[in-house]
């Protein structure tokens, strides 16, 4: 019997031809991209329904409140800090379209509408979400000396008796919303499209957790926002690739 051992050469091509992570224009793309999304929406729901949430928020907060809600870092340069360097970056990217920058001198005109408005979708999908939900804040729950009683946000009618609009978590799409711009940059062949995935990744957790630390959010909410961006971002991608191509 023959026995087949791959080389550290074979390994990596095989690395580089998977659509996920190479740049072809190939109509067969969005299904990596649609398994990232499937299989990271049963390890979102599982989550949901480990207790995970409140073990995670109590690393943090006690009965009398969270330490580092009002805390001066966490606050203006965390939060207002870069929530102010996000709507930047958008800026960015819309006068790029017409004056490209940086990579974005790589691709076409179309492309750079079309990588602006995936991120522009992404955050609007966060926003479209939050704006209907009922679920409210940790720092608003009565095991955190709110008011509110903890009810999940699969708990759609019911109300906690706070304020509400919590879930997703706004603050971590100021950088998870920037992997929606990903699949343009993959697409027109950017040698950093995978260092910009990583940097919104990064920079969408870091955000998320620090405002966990504060209590204003728990974790599946930074986890379903993340969620949300990579699956608006390539569905978007790929709607503007079909009306660009009808064109």
């Amino acid at each position: 019997m023959a026995v087949f051992l791959a080389s550290p050469t074979m390994i990596s091509v095989m690395f580089k031809e998977r659509s996920l992570f190479s740049n072809p224009d190939r109509s067969s793309t969005w299904r990596s991209d649609a398994l990232v999304s499937l299989v990271c929406l049963f390890v979102l729901l599982a989550w949901d329904f480990s207790g995970g949430d409140m073990q995670m928020a109590q690393w943090w907060g006690q009965a009398s409140g969270f330490a580092l809600r009002d805390d001066w870092w966490m606050v203006k340069v965390m939060h207002e800090g870069t929530r102010n360097a996000g709507w930047l970056l958008l800026l960015a990217l819309a006068a790029g379209i017409w004056r490209p920058w940086g990579s974005l001198r790589h691709l076409a005109t179309a492309h750079r509408a079309s990588l602006f408005f995936s991120v522009l979708c992404a955050l609007l999908a966060v926003t479209l979400i939050k704006g209907f939900s009922r679920t409210s804040c940790p720092w608003d729950l009565q095991v955190f000396g709110g008011t509110a009683t903890y009810i999940s946000h699969w708990d759609l009618f019911q109300r906690d008796g706070g304020g509400g609009h919590c879930f997703p978590a706004g603050h971590a799409s100021t950088g998870f919303a920037f992997m929606a711009a990903y699949f343009s940059l993959r697409q027109s062949g950017v040698p950093l499209a995978r260092w910009w995935l990583i940097g919104a990744v990064l920079a969408g957790l870091i955000l998320g957790i620090s405002q966990q630390m504060r209590g204003a959010h728990f974790m599946s909410h930074t986890l379903w926002t993340a969620w949300l961006c990579w699956t608006v971002g390539w569905l978007s991608h790929w709607l503007f690739s079909r009306l660009r191509g009808k064109s």
